[in-house]
């Protein structure tokens, strides 16, 4: 068969990208195709056939993505069984256990390159294969900007953590060990054992934590094919599942179903109320306002309170319930929750497989209503996920998650112990005779996205020695921080602006009254207006900005929360045309 005589794939509505590169019978096209052959790819791969890449962040720095190459093979099985030609190349691994001082500061540079690599290669459809919490935000943006047709694919969570008879959880159980361990009432010798017990698989964490949130939130927005969230690591179902994608990847190969046609403005609130039902992680406000930036979605801050006040929380999972997503994959999974919300989401919606979300998922059923509540039995009410508080202290917005907080602090007026930085706390905070009560607000400041940088996960702080030996086990904390979502406490999060730009968290001193307030959706310091404007006045930048490498760019582009923490530059849709020649 000649080079350009291959038909197109079914569906397909435009010439394929690939054949700008291998279908050229002159210099361009033999040099692409004889560079290919170099790695023992026969001719028959440039006949015109669908060319799909898969990207993968696998590394051996990011535990729970390190079982993608035996996902990868597995959609390579399903690529080749369809008649399309696979590609794999790898991406920007960012492993949240493990990089410093987080992985959001590189979640930006991890979507640009995955962007750049879609454009700049000869690929029709690409599949990402992702798991660690930032890299599937990271794939979802890279190519909702590339503008080539994809579909995510997450690795899936890890079995449940079983310690001494009972089921234990990444995160979740993490920061309850350590402060029993701080308290006195774990012993080093227990906590050892512990952290032998808690990951027994590959995987990402499996409470509902970020990393299950943004895989459930993904196929809520029609990124990924039905049940691919939930099923653990080393179900082979889901092995099952990648091949499906490899396959529907070449269906989708030159068609018109690109992201940006996915990705619309109600497929996030469907994604949004689903988060509300999931009890999903406050990092999805950041991931899902950044990428809509990207695809020129309006979407607001606001949105995420109005649209997940409709829903109550529904997944009885950790940190606001008890179980784990293993117990939730065979309950059934998202399908099962999409059938249950079917009358509160918009059924218009298209997704990777063509049809409607709720088509999807019709006809799935819960097997298991401990896990999966009814409507008429929640785990919490509506109006208890993700709530937004405005007020003198957070002109732009901050957010709190109810359902994991402490519902007696929930209205809170106490007096501030403010620290301009983790360190700074962190050397008191074990400290017998600090000044600080069951009553204090505790604030640790300038660790936003320009403060640390990069806006780590710290803002549920460890709480003092002397209020965990009085056993005290929440304090309300604010911070333009973030916090994992396998956490849990009274934690202010997001703080927009952030104190190093000078939002007024930068101005509250120890002592000052704070009021939260969160029936009222406020957040106030409880002094004069002229007083804020005076401290102002005499206020100065914690620290000199970056002056080299990606965290200078960083610093001189990254958003405030309310946005998303995404580079300004980086907003609004693009295309895939591909790019001029090389040679």
């Amino acid at each position: 068969m000649a080079v350009n005589d291959r038909q197109q794939p079914t569906g397909a509505t435009a010439p394929l990208r690939s054949r700008a590169w291998f279908g050229d019978g002159g210099k361009n096209g033999f040099i692409a195709r004889h560079s290919l052959r170099a790695m023992g790819r026969g001719g028959h791969n440039f006949d015109g056939r669908p060319v799909i890449g898969i990207c993968n962040t696998y590394s051996e720095l990011t535990p729970c993505n390190g079982h993608l190459q035996i996902l990868a093979d597995a959609v390579k099985r399903g690529v080749l069984q369809a008649g399309g030609f696979p590609l794999e190349f790898p991406a920007m691994s960012l492993g949240e256990p493990i990089m410093r001082p987080t992985t959001m500061l590189y979640r930006n540079l991890a979507a640009m390159e995955i962007e750049e690599q879609i454009r700049a290669n000869p690929l029709d459809a690409v599949v990402l294969l992702t798991g660690c919490d930032k890299t599937t935000p990271a794939a979802l943006m890279g190519a909702a900007s590339a503008g080539v047709p994809a579909l995510v694919f997450t690795g899936g969570p890890t079995l449940n953590g079983r310690f001494r008879g009972r089921a234990v959880g990444s995160g979740t159980d993490v920061w309850r060990m350590t402060e029993e361990l701080r308290a006195g009432t774990v012993t080093q010798e227990e906590f050892t054992e512990f952290e032998t017990a808690l990951t027994r698989s590959a995987g990402h964490c499996m409470t509902m934590g970020t990393a299950s949130t943004m895989a459930c939130l993904t196929e809520a927005l029609g990124m990924m094919v039905p049940g691919g969230s939930g099923l653990p690591a080393v179900d082979s179902r889901r092995g099952t599942l990648a091949e499906e994608t490899g396959i529907r990847a070449v269906e989708l190969a030159g068609s018109d179903l690109t992201p940006q046609r996915i990705m619309t403005r109600a497929a996030f609130e469907n994604a949004i109320r689903i988060n509300a039902a999931i009890g999903g992680s406050s990092n999805a406000v950041l991931h899902l306002l950044a990428l809509a930036g990207r695809l020129g979605v309006p979407l607001a801050l606001d949105d995420f309170d109005r649209l997940g006040a409709e829903l109550p929380l529904l997944i009885d999972l950790m940190p606001s319930g008890r179980f784990l997503m293993e117990e939730f994959a065979y309950a059934g999974g998202l399908p099962a929750l999409i059938n249950d919300l079917r009358d509160h989401l918009h059924h218009d919606t298209v997704t990777v497989t063509g049809r409607s979300l709720v088509d999807n998922c019709a006809g799935a059923e819960v097997h298991d209503r401990e896990v999966i509540r009814p409507l008429d039995r929640p785990v919490q009410p509506a109006g208890t996920g993700t709530a937004v508080l405005r007020g003198n202290l957070a002109p732009d917005g901050a957010v709190i998650k109810q359902s994991a907080a402490d519902p007696k602090l929930l209205s809170h007026t106490g007096p501030a112990l403010v620290f301009d930085s983790l360190e700074d706390y962190l050397a008191v905070a074990e400290d017998p005779d600090l000044d600080v009560t069951a009553d204090t607000v505790l604030v640790v400041r300038n660790t936003g996205p320009k403060g640390y940088p990069g806006m780590p996960e710290v803002g549920n702080v460890q709480l003092p020695k002397k209020l965990l030996d009085a056993g005290v086990r929440d304090l309300v904390r604010i911070s333009d921080a973030r916090m994992s979502g396998t956490a849990y406490g009274t934690c202010v999060l997001h703080v927009a602006p952030e104190a190093a730009v000078g939002g007024p968290l930068a101005l509250v001193r120890t002592g000052d009254s704070v009021r939260l307030d969160v029936p009222a959706r406020r957040l106030d310091v409880l002094i004069a207006d002229d007083e804020l404007e005076r401290r102002r006045a005499a206020w100065q930048p914690p620290r000199a900005p970056a002056e080299r490498g990606w965290s200078y760019l960083y610093d001189r582009h990254v958003t405030q929360a309310d946005t998303g923490v995404d580079l300004d530059f980086l907003r609004g849709a693009t295309d895939s045309t591909p790019p001029r020649q090389a040679f």
